[in-house]
This record gives structure tokens, sequence and C-alpha cells, in this order.
């Protein structure tokens, strides 16, 4: 329709003529998409049939125009509304019900990569549904201060004192927790009779590793005397084969049986059954020494810690084990007896001084399959978190309650205290001031 026409059907209205002649910027922007025209159509439309209701609202203005309708009138009003129900029908494909209909449809792919980036958490959120605890541990109350005798402490856990101190042997499957060792070692020193250490030339994954003990042996000189310390030769992991941690770590564990019979442990004596960072306190091996009636078997409850004494964790770690060796002793890192002792010493998990010892234990112990990408294993990533406090397998607490999950969802509390912790650690403070509060940056090498 021409303005000519246009001007003819409503001759008054200057202001209609304008508008169609300058259309709005929208409009104007958008002249070269097709869609767009038939909104600049609708646009048009829209604008005529306000001006047409005005003047059909407004007599006066009626009177004043004296609209007379030709036959040429006519066919311009029928092109109109031939328009104006054009307009309404592209109006109408736009309507919102279609785009609900396949919104959802959109929304399916997202979902689904969501179950697969963060598949893993979905399942430990809901592990409180499909999972249920292990049977509660019974626990032996733990009594202990400065100055205090160690006949009277026996008397107090209900045990006899002994005319001879058992014999103590401390047996560990190492890997690469250097610090962690040395500190464990010094202050259990006084105490243990033999430190049996197992280290082998390749990861729980089949990896080959270096011999972290032997090319370290000059700081463990100290305790040269009682040192019983074996190579485990590991089966290397053929490449594209899938290899069982769990498998290559409890043959480590079978071949640590060979070991404490070679350093000359005897029934009765005491054997310590723990990782490198589960550390019985001194006094917990005081009393294990020279106690008489303590169970043959029983857990020690540690505190748990996580990349240093900065963050305590809780009281959760119950794996580190005494026995009094019998004819059926095994050595084992799993549940054993509903016996546990309490408040025994200190777990500290990710203990360690470089960042590149971090990538090392992600990438070689049993749980190596969490590092899920290889963004995972990036030195600026793993230094943030340990600062942070936050779980560096972007994991969920595993609990079995919503309650206690919730409770432990996000980052540790850090701790300002360092008091009850090794008593080495605190005489050496500035050699390992990266496990105290405030030494939470790592070197990288």
């Amino acid at each position: 329709m021409t303005m000519y026409e246009l001007s003819r059907i409503f001759p008054t209205s200057s202001s209609l003529m304008s508008s169609l002649a300058s259309p709005s910027p929208l409009i104007s922007a958008c002249q070269g998409n097709s869609f767009f025209k038939n909104l600049r159509q609708i646009d048009v439309s829209l604008r005529i049939q306000l001006e047409f209701f005005s003047l059909g609202n407004d007599s006066s203005t009626l009177s004043q125009s004296s609209l007379t309708f030709s036959h040429q009138d006519m066919a311009s009003q029928t092109y109109l509304t031939s328009r104006r129900k054009t307009s309404m029908d592209l109006i109408s494909r736009l309507k919102p019900s279609k785009f609900l209909r396949v919104f959802p449809l959109l929304l399916l792919p997202i979902f689904v990569i969501g179950i697969l980036i963060h598949g893993h958490k979905i399942k430990y959120f809901f592990r409180p549904l499909w999972d249920v605890p292990p049977p509660p541990f019974t626990h032996i109350p733990h009594y202990y201060a400065e100055n205090v005798s160690v006949n009277h402490l026996c008397r107090l856990h209900g045990w006899s004192v002994l005319s001879q101190p058992r014999r103590i042997f401390d047996a560990i499957i190492f890997s690469n927790e250097i610090d962690i060792l040395e500190i464990r070692w010094r202050e259990l020193y006084p105490y243990v009779t033999k430190f049996v250490i197992l280290e082998s030339n390749t990861t729980f994954t089949g990896i080959p590793k270096p011999l972290f003990f032997v090319s370290n042996k000059v700081r463990f000189s100290f305790a040269e005397d009682k040192i019983v310390h074996d190579v485990f030769s590991g089966r290397v992991a053929t490449p594209g084969k899938y290899e069982d941690p769990f498998l290559l770590e409890s043959q480590q564990r079978v071949a640590m049986n060979s070991l404490l019979r070679h350093a000359g442990i005897l029934n009765g004596d005491i054997i310590i059954m723990s990782d490198t960072d589960e550390i019985p306190s001194p006094h917990t091996l005081k009393l294990l020494q020279w106690c008489d009636g303590i169970p043959p078997i029983m857990h020690l409850e540690l505190r748990h810690y996580m990349y240093s004494f900065e963050f305590p964790v809780d009281y959760s770690s119950w794996r580190s084990s005494v026995h009094v060796v019998g004819p059926r002793t095994q050595y084992r890192h799993s549940r054993q007896t509903d016996l546990i002792f309490s408040d025994a010493g200190w777990h500290c998990s990710f203990c360690f001084r470089h960042i590149s010892e971090f990538v090392f234990k992600m990438t070689a112990y049993s749980h190596a399959d969490r590092v899920r990408s290889r963004h995972f294993l990036s030195h600026p990533r793993i230094q943030e978190l340990i600062c942070q406090g936050d779980d560096l397998y972007d994991m969920l607490p595993e609990e079995y309650s919503f309650q206690e999950l919730i409770k432990k969802m996000g980052p540790i509390p850090r701790s300002a205290s360092a008091v009850h912790l090794p008593t080495y650690l605190i005489e050496n403070a500035d050699k390992f001031k990266f496990l105290l509060p405030g030494g939470c940056l790592r070197k990288p090498e």
C-alpha cells in the first residue's frame, strides 16, 4: 500500500504518515533479516490499527476528515484487513505454548552433561539413601596426663602392669611421605623395637616409581639400628590395561607378613599396622608397652587432619590398629574388631612439603580414579585448594546421614591451635612450618 493510498484513508493523520515514513530504530536496524521484515509489517499494521481506532472513537475527527469511501477506498480497506490477518497469524506462531513444549527438550542435553560431570557428587549426596553405616565401634576410654605414672595410668584403664615392657614393631608400607616418616620415627623411637618398612618400586596403580626411602636414608640414620627395610618388586601395569590398585596394595600387605618374620617378631609382641601418615601418640605406645590385659586387637582412633595440622577434620580415622601377635596374626589395614582406643594419635592426610608430592600421590594411590581431569593436577589449583582447606578431588564427604553430610560440606575450618601435636614437630617448627597454622603455601618441587 502506498503512502498516497494511506493518506486517502486517513487524510488528517499527518503524525501517522511521518511515523510510517520513519520506522522505529529497532525495525530499521533489522531490515536485512526476513524475520524482522515480518515484524516491521506487524509494526506498521498495528500502528495503522491504533490510528484507525483512535479516529473511529473520535467523532469530531471523523466529521472533520469527511471520509468517503469509493470502490478504491474499499479495496484499500480490504487490503488492510488482509494485512492485519497476516500479522495476527504471525503473532500466533510466536505464542509461548510452543516454546514451552520445546524448552524441556533443550534442557535434556544440559541435564545429561551435568550428570556426566557431577555424577560422583550426586552419588555421594544420596549416599544416606542407598548405603548403611558399619556397626559402631566400642570406644575404650583413654586416660593420660603429663607426669602421671604408667602404673597409675594402667590401673585407670583396668589393666595391670607388666614386669618387663613388651617389644613393639612399627610396620608400614611406604610411598613418598618422607617428612611425615621422619616425624613419626622421631616421635616413636624411644618405644619401638623395630621399624619395619616395605617400599615398592611401583605405585598401587602399577606405575614405576623411585625408591624414595633409599634415596633419603641419611635422614633416618638416627634409627639405623632399628630399621628393617625391604623393596617389593611390584608389577608394572600394561599400557592400555586396567590394573586394580587395591589388588596391588593387598599384594604388598601380604609381603609385609614375611618381612615381619624376618625382623624377628614373636608371639606376645605388639605390631602397629598403619599407614605412614597414621601416627600413634607416644603415650599410647607407652601404655601398650607396659600394661597387661590390653585387648589382643584394637583399632586406634586418630585425630584426622588434612594438608597440615591447620585443618583438623574430625576423629573419624580408625584404620590404624595394634595387635598382640598370635599364631593367626596377619598384616591388614581393614576393620578387624569393634574395639577402638580413643584419641590415640594423629592422621595427617596429604601433608606434603611440595606440590609435586601431591600430584604423585593423587595419581599413585588406590583412589587414583578420582582424578577425572588433568586440570585436577594443576599446580595453581592444588595450591589454592590447600590454602582453602577444600577437597582436591572435588568430592562430597563420605557420610551416611544427611545431617553429617551437610555439616561437612565445604572447606575445612582453619584452626590456630598447635597444641597436643607431635613433640618433634614443635621442636623443629622452622623445618616443618608448612605443617603448622599459617604455613599453607608450598614449594612446587
